[in-house]
């Protein structure tokens, strides 16, 4: 889907029902940030929820108000305006600074300047529907940082990352829905083309996957986490404190609002109300419930119960996994993705405890781990490109190539970012993460006990 200027016949008048369509998956996206706050917040501690569901809010804040200015034209401008990008990594930040451009009018008439070729949805629209994402995945990183991290810090960071990782990251691999360019893209410049050359179209013959984030989000939070947490250390007591969710049915209320989010997040990322968003909304409910049934399988036999939290937390690893999967699986494919997501992830939280790492609510064990098994996944069970289902390896091959890409691009830049913070304070005292980052960081509490 190319983003094109106006007046341009061949794209006809704007579509309505796809852009109600858009608006209506950006607002679910959006929730899912407050409703990661209940999830994360429902999981921590009774004196840190409120600082962990602020680490939420206030990424919802900062990501809104930078991605406006200059996120957005970092993502996706080269498209719009016909600017090169930079080395296929990002586009000219002050291209569509502030996104008044998105504004235009031509002529007598009301129509946006820019609208996408073929589903014809306004460029803001667009831009809108892409700043929930850029908030969500900021959002995430806060899970493995409870209990001991200053908000300010914290605040600091979601715009240096978002502006150093996130962006370019998201224009390498989606520059090319706009008609841009995009290292880890299909065009012609990309990593997969000059793996396995192109079509006549100059599009790669084997072009990479990653329908609504895997990569992009999940992966790219997940690996962000854990260069945090062993950077900025384990909370105080880690290994001899028994950490409880505070509030269970907050987390269950969390996992139920991402969940319905999620249909916004990954059927919204097909950019229009058609065949394709029925199969993906299909396939993300299959994932997810069969994940589910993963994590509480490993549950009973290695713990003998299952519980809430492992119900909760398999849904949001079977959300993980099936997201950049969606569109490419059959229902029974995604079935099978989401089982093994869900075990996969309901194993890989214990690797905190074997290798010493403090993620305070598994964002590496659910989101890194789900994530790339989605993300290869689908060089396994991808409907005519898998390995199983098309019987072709190279598929896996350009997915393992974006993956590990990601990771090392997401890794060292993190590192610099947060060294480079040391300076303003990571940690709270060591006697204001005991009594309570909440009192300490905001002179509030969640609850007034006699």
């Amino acid at each position: 889907m190319v983003l094109a200027q106006l007046p341009n016949e061949s794209f006809g008048p704007i579509d309505t029902g796809n852009t109600a369509f858009m608006l209506v998956s950006a607002a679910l996206v959006l929730l899912m940030t407050p409703g990661l706050a209940f999830f994360y917040g429902g999981l921590a501690r009774g004196k840190a929820v409120l600082n962990m569901m602020m680490m939420s809010f206030g990424a919802l804040a900062s990501i809104s108000v930078v991605y406006v200015l200059w996120g957005f034209s970092m993502s996706f401008s080269d498209g719009i305006t016909g600017e090169s990008d930079i080395l296929g990594v990002f586009a000219n930040p002050f291209a569509l600074f502030g996104s008044d451009q998105l504004m235009s009018t031509i002529g007598e008439g009301d129509s946006e300047q820019f609208v996408t070729g073929g589903l014809s949805i306004p460029a803001i629209v667009f831009m809108g529907f892409q700043l929930t994402f850029a908030v969500i995945t900021v959002a995430l990183i806060s899970g493995a940082l409870a209990e001991r991290v200053k908000f300010s810090t914290w605040m600091v960071f979601t715009v240096l990352w978002s502006t150093i990782v996130y962006f370019p990251l998201s224009h390498m691999v989606w520059g090319g829905l706009v008609g841009g360019g995009g290292l880890l893209g299909a065009g012609e410049d990309g990593l997969a083309a000059k793996m396995f050359g192109t079509d006549s179209e100059g599009a790669a013959n084997v072009a990479p996957i990653d329908f609504a984030g895997g990569t992009v989000v999940h992966i790219n939070a997940g690996i962000a986490a854990l260069v945090l947490v062993l950077i900025i250390g384990k909370r105080v007591g880690f290994g001899r404190t028994a950490y409880r969710p505070h509030n269970i049915p907050f987390v269950m209320l969390g996992a139920a609002l991402l969940w319905f989010g999620w249909f916004g997040f990954n059927v919204g990322s097909e950019l229009g109300a058609d065949l394709l968003a029925g199969q993906v909304w299909v396939n993300t409910t299959a994932a997810t419930a069969a994940a589910i049934i993963g994590w509480l399988a490993v549950e009973l036999i290695r713990d003998k119960h299952a519980t809430s939290v492992g119900a909760a937390s398999g849904i949001v690893a079977g959300l993980v996994a099936i997201t950049p999967a969606c569109g490419a699986l059959t229902p029974v494919g995604s079935l099978i993705l989401g089982v093994i997501a869900g075990a996969l992830a309901a194993l890989a939280i214990g690797l905190k405890n074997k290798f010493g790492y403090d993620d305070s609510l598994d964002v590496v064990g659910v989101h890194l781990v789900a994530g790339l098994w989605g993300t290869l996944a689908i060089g396994l069970l991808g409907k005519d490109v898998g390995l199983f289902w098309g019987g072709d390896y190279k598929q896996l091959v350009v997915q393992a190539v974006i993956a590990f890409f990601a990771l090392a691009f997401t890794a060292v830049l993190t590192a610099i970012i947060a060294f480079a913070l040391k300076p303003l304070g990571w940690r709270v005292s060591d006697e204001d993460e005991k009594s309570g980052v909440d009192e300490a960081e905001h002179a509030e509490t969640a609850y007034e006990l006699a």
